[in-house]
Order: C-alpha cells, then sequence, then structure tokens
C-alpha cells in the first residue's frame, strides 16, 4: 500500500515553497516520523516528516517549487529497500521448430524479465544555474524567503514615512559591568551575559516612556500597544529573520538571553517557526557584529519603530572639558513619522542612551 506525502500547510496565506533538501533520497527505507525533506518558504524553514515505515518514492527534485496540499512522494509501506541485485536463474527457452529456410531466431528473453514491472520514472535532475558564455556572471531564482524580504523592504519605503535620528552612547559602564559579573552570571544561569539583553531592557523603558513609538497605523486608525513584544533581527545564510522575544517588560536578564541562545540555534539548524516571527512591536537590528559602524535601519512594517545597534570603537571624546578615549557606540532610531514626531524620537533615544550608559537606570526603574 502507497502512503502519499504531501506539502503541509505551513501557515495562512502560505501557498507554495521549495524543496530544499531530501534528508532521504529515492528508494532509501525510512522509518515513521523520520524527516524527509525541508520545505523553504516565503516565511520559515519546515522539515516534513515521514507518515509511515516504508520506502520512499520522490516525485519531486530538490529545488522545485511545490504547491501546499501536492503529493512530492509515496511511502510504499511495509516495503524494504531493494536488495543487492543478483543473477536471476536461466530457464529453459521454449524449443523452436527448425527452419533452415529462415534465419536463426534471437535468444529467448528470460523467463524473470517479462514479470519484472517498467521502472517508475524518476524525477528530471535540476538544471545547474545558467552560466554566461564567457563565465562572468550566474543565474537563479531567488528563494520564497529572499522574495519575501525585497517586497517587505520596497513597501515599507513605499507605505512609511522613514526618518532617521542619530545619537552615541559610552559602553564603558555596561562593558565594566558585564566583565565583574560575568563569570557570576554564567555559573548562575549557564549562559553569557551579553549586550543585547541590555539594549532590549532599554527599549522597554524608552517605549514606556514615550507611547507613541509603540503604536501603528491601521488605515485611519492608530492602534496603541500595551504589551512589549521585541524583534532582534538574525543574519542567517538563507536571509534576515527577527524572532521575537515576548513580554519583554516582565523578563530578567537572564531570560533575555536564554531565550537569545535558544533562537539563535534555531536560526541555524532552521527551525524558527512562523510563530516565533509574528507579533513584534519594536525590532532592534545589531550591524556591529559585522563591522558596521553607522547605518539607517529600515521599518519592519507595520512597525513605527527600529533600533539600530553599530561596533564599539574607541574614539577621542569630550569628557569636563578633557578629551579622553571612550569604547563608543552610535545609535540609529529609524521611525515612521506619519505616527512618531521628531521630539518624541529623539526623547526616544536619548532614554536608550541614558539606560546604557548608566544601567542603574533599568535596575531600579528611574
Amino acid at each position: 500500500m502507497s502512503v502519499e506525502v504531501k506539502v503541509p500547510v505551513v501557515g495562512e496565506s502560505i501557498t507554495s515553497g521549495i524543496i530544499s533538501t531530501w534528508h532521504k533520497k529515492d528508494g532509501e527505507t525510512v522509518s515513521a516520523g523520520e524527516v524527509l525533506f525541508t520545505l523553504e518558504t516565503d516565511k520559515v524553514s519546515t522539515e516534513v516528516n515521514s507518515p509511515e515505515a516504508g520506502v520512499l518514492k520522490t516525485q519531486a527534485a530538490e529545488g522545485d517549487e511545490v504547491k501546499i496540499g501536492q503529493v512530492v512522494a509515496l511511502i510504499e509501506a511495509g516495503g524494504a529497500a531493494p536488495a543487492p541485485k543478483e543473477e536471476a536463474p536461466k530457464a529453459a527457452a521454449p524449443q523452436a521448430e527448425p527452419a533452415p529456410a529462415k534465419p536463426e531466431p534471437a535468444p529467448a528473453p528470460k523467463a524473470a524479465e517479462p514479470a519484472k514491472p517498467a521502472p517508475a520514472p524518476k524525477p528530471a535532475a535540476k538544471p545547474a544555474a545558467p552560466v554566461s558564455e564567457d563565465g562572468r556572471t550566474t543565474r537563479k531564482k531567488l528563494t520564497p524567503l529572499r522574495r519575501k524580504i525585497a517586497t517587505q523592504l520596497v513597501n515599507a519605503q513605499h507605505t512609511a514615512a522613514i526618518l532617521t535620528t542619530f545619537n552615541e552612547c559610552d559602553m564603558s559602564t555596561v562593558m565594566s559591568l558585564r566583565k565583574a559579573m560575568q563569570d557570576e552570571f554564567v555559573k548562575k544561569h549557564g549562559i553569557k551575559l551579553g549586550f543585547m539583553s541590555f539594549f532590549v531592557k532599554a527599549v522597554v523603558d524608552a517605549l514606556k516612556a514615550t507611547p507613541a513609538i509603540n503604536s501603528r497605523l491601521d488605515g485611519d486608525e492608530l492602534i496603541q500597544n500595551h504589551y512589549f513584544d521585541i524583534g532582534v533581527a538574525v543574519g542567517t545564510e538563507k536571509g534576515l529573520m527577527v524572532p521575537v522575544l515576548r513580554d519583554c517588560d516582565k523578563k530578567s536578564f537572564a531570560e533575555i538571553e536564554q531565550e537569545l541562545g535558544e533562537y539563535a540555534v534555531k536560526a541555524r539548524e532552521g527551525k524558527i517557526s512562523l510563530d516565533d516571527l509574528q507579533g513584534g512591536v519594536f525590532t532592534i537590528s545589531n550591524g556591529g557584529v559585522y563591522g558596521s559602524l553607522l547605518s539607517t535601519p529600515i521599518l519592519n512594517p507595520p512597525q513605527s519603530g527600529i533600533l539600530g545597534m553599530h561596533k564599539i570603537l574607541e574614539r577621542p571624546v569630550a569628557e569636563k572639558g578633557q578629551v579622553v578615549i571612550r569604547p563608543m557606540m552610535y545609535l540609529a532610531l529609524s521611525y515612521d513619522h506619519r505616527v512618531v514626531d521628531g521630539k518624541e524620537a529623539v526623547t526616544f533615544l536619548v532614554r536608550v542612551k541614558d539606560c546604557i550608559e548608566n544601567p542603574a537606570r533599568l535596575l531600579l526603574g528611574t
């Protein structure tokens, strides 16, 4: 009995995806629940498991774009992988009456051969990406995720009045605090204390001080959010993803760091789900991990604000009439000017700066 393997429903509005990897090959024996293939969509990658134990018969190749509900394989339930071929025993060919005037007939086929069914056609190999004749360029289709990212970025530019304001913060205090508390923090929580948890808590504090940034437009209505789900942009080999940390106002530094660590693992393994990416009210993007000194981040619709973190760089600054060297970071806040006024944007960014330069504010709520 054959069991159909269909492309599953992986989220509303998702109608198709690409089979990025077959983890089991055509003709191999699989167990029930074993991962068969990875489906890459415009939002997430999903591993699809075998519904039955048996022999896999693929009906789509790696790289094929497939529709939700499409049959991409069959499982021959209870079957076994093909055994090594052995030479079939020769059967006696039927004796033919001699015909002297005619040429000798060709040898009759072996008895076992007519009983063999014709082999099922295998999916055509995916053609290699076209290369120009001179070898200077290669052309290939965008993945669904990359197409989605491109569409969202263009739509954000077309549908919002994006403006960016800048500031800088002295990272000395936070760096000293991390150094002093790192060993004890790791011993107690099993994870390192990073910079991102400080910025997440600082953003929550600043959103409370400037509620306009924690809102969004919906047609001709303004929706004010009263919760603090913060998205953190994560770069992966397949593109940018923004998993969301829920209720950050109620989480400790350790809980935020642990959740960030879990998302990092899921991103590397391609296991971030659609639910992980939905519902954020504000986004933080850290271009500093790639060496960016300054940038203007693009909004993540329908949110009204995004904070860009950058590389920490020692440079001379004026302090009490003296030139001193400090580890400085540029901060950039891009915001939707339809919703947020310049005064509110500057107030927000100054509040983030104050919280980072004086982290005791985050502990004491001052």
